[in-house]
């Protein structure tokens, strides 16, 4: 094999390898959640396969002529690509959360896959050296295309084919055509596959598996896996499953009707901010199902929202789907932290923070530095409104606080009934620069924490700065 053939098959080689470790986070979202632990758990494990396929490659090659390995190891890693979709598939449901799942999901859907390709730079090395003279020049060659096909590989895939097609095709294309690639060499150099044709068959099998397992999402967006579940009770009904949580509801003829708890509390201290039903200007970080702005337009005739969304696809759904007429708010979509800055000072009465990335509130959206744009675009008098989940010790909602506690004047909160308990659960957290009256809410929806109890909760919890925001793992596991 030529010079140039060698390392355009290293180069195309380690840019699958990055395509699918870029891809692996999207494709496990809908079975442990999108977190900084989701990324560190999917880095680790293909880095681990990239050092285990570079050392066993190297062994191979100095063992067996590299001409003949590199066919059928194409075919192989072109073959594991497409396994690890039914694995996550099948084994997704079963691993639970937390980083020991992240983990055991990752190792067991991409190790392999990463390992098998990565074997070919050092069998591409070997073989293109022909003395001690130049093995400097040839080794850092083979490393430098490499690098550049890892990188290619996830620009490609961040900037372009998450939003072009959906994970699943670019993994099955990917496969293919590393397949297609094995196929070529294995016949060019006479090699074969240990097994001959049962070989291939077994091979071919994950495809299969591929594609007649059923995708875990009805539509899929660079950010979410979506999926919309009809309410078998309320035939209007609708609930927006994002990854693994249900993240709205709406019913499609009854914007007033509200089935979640959380949004219920938060109609709760709109209510007691603002008790004559008089229209609000009302910013909304997260858009989701859009049930709070159709909720409000339709009891509060004549208010004004502005939606700061980031996923446009999960706007195309609630428009066909749950209902969201075109006029019934100003959509901006892209990262609502970024967005604040264009925003008029003193231009809302309202913020909801409802932004979340699976569980967790998007780490940038809670800091104290984050807490002055929105002081800055609420009026003198107004309410930010924040939607936060957690439990158990309860150390995210306790910083978070501490971070309202820091920014606004007056905080106050509402509890899940019955106190914090060892499962997440919703909290709503209030701030404003004008005291926060007390507000009754049903006693099966939460309690009310006015501002001098909120202290208490927050105990010795520190604000959340943009330079030490851990919020995922602040999360109760």
């Amino acid at each position: 094999m030529k010079g140039s053939r060698a390392g355009l098959l290293v180069f195309s080689t380690s840019a699958v390898v990055l395509v699918l470790e870029v891809l692996a986070g999207r494709l496990m979202a809908p079975y442990v959640g999108v977190s900084q632990e989701t990324f560190t758990g999917v880095i680790g494990t293909v880095l681990a396969g990239i050092a285990l396929g570079a050392s066993i490659g190297g062994r191979l090659a100095d063992r067996q002529d590299p001409n003949v390995l590199l066919g059928p190891v194409l075919v192989i890693g072109g073959s594991l690509i497409w396994a690890s979709l039914p694995i996550l598939r099948l084994l997704g449901p079963l691993v639970g959360s937390g980083p020991f799942a992240i983990v055991v999901l990752t190792t067991a859907a991409f190790l392999a896959p990463a390992m098998v390709l990565s074997a070919v730079s050092p069998m591409v090395a070997k073989m293109l050296l022909e003395s001690l003279d130049d093995s400097g020049s040839i080794v850092g060659r083979v490393s430098a295309m490499g690098t550049i096909g890892a990188l290619v590989g996830t620009f490609l895939t961040g900037f372009v084919l998450v939003t072009a097609l959906p994970t699943q095709w670019v993994v099955l294309l990917i496969g293919g055509l590393t397949i297609v690639g094995g196929i070529v060499l294995t016949v060019r150099h006479h090699a074969s596959l240990p097994g001959g044709r049962a070989a291939v068959v077994i091979l071919l099998v994950p495809g299969l598996g591929a594609v007649t397992l059923p995708p875990p999402c009805d539509r899929e967006s660079a950010y979410f896996c979506i999926n919309v579940e009809r309410d078998e009770s309320r035939p209007t009904g609708r609930s927006l499953i994002l990854d693994r949580t249900r993240h709205a509801y709406v019913d499609l003829d009854d914007p007033t009707h509200l089935e979640l708890r959380y949004v219920r509390l938060i109609a709760d201290v709109v209510e007691a901010a603002s008790p004559d039903a008089a229209a609000v200007d009302a910013l909304h970080l997260g858009g989701g199902g859009f049930t709070l702005p159709r909720y409000l337009s339709a009891t509060r005739p004549g208010s004004t929202h502005v939606v700061l969304e980031i996923d446009p696809t999960l706007v195309e759904v609630a428009r066909d789907e749950l209902g969201l007429a075109e006029d019934a708010a100003d959509i901006v979509v892209g990262d609502a932290r970024l967005a604040l800055a264009d925003l008029p000072t003193d231009g809302f009465d309202l913020i909801v923070g409802d932004a979340f990335a699976s569980t967790s509130v998007p780490w940038h959206l809670t800091t104290v530095e984050t807490m002055r744009q929105l002081r800055r675009v609420l009026r003198p008098g107004g309410i930010y409104v924040m939607n936060v989940i957690d439990g158990g010790a309860n150390r995210y909602a306790r910083a978070q606080l501490a971070t309202l506690v820091e920014s606004f004047d007056h905080v106050a909160a509402i509890m899940p009934p019955g106190g914090v308990g060892d499962l997440r659960q919703n909290q709503i957290l209030v701030a404003s620069d004008a005291p926060i009256a007390d507000l009754t809410v049903d006693p099966d929806d939460g309690v009310f924490v006015a501002e001098s109890r909120v202290a208490g909760i927050i105990g010795g919890a520190e604000p959340l700065t943009d330079d030490f925001a851990p919020v995922d793992q602040m999360l109760m596991r």
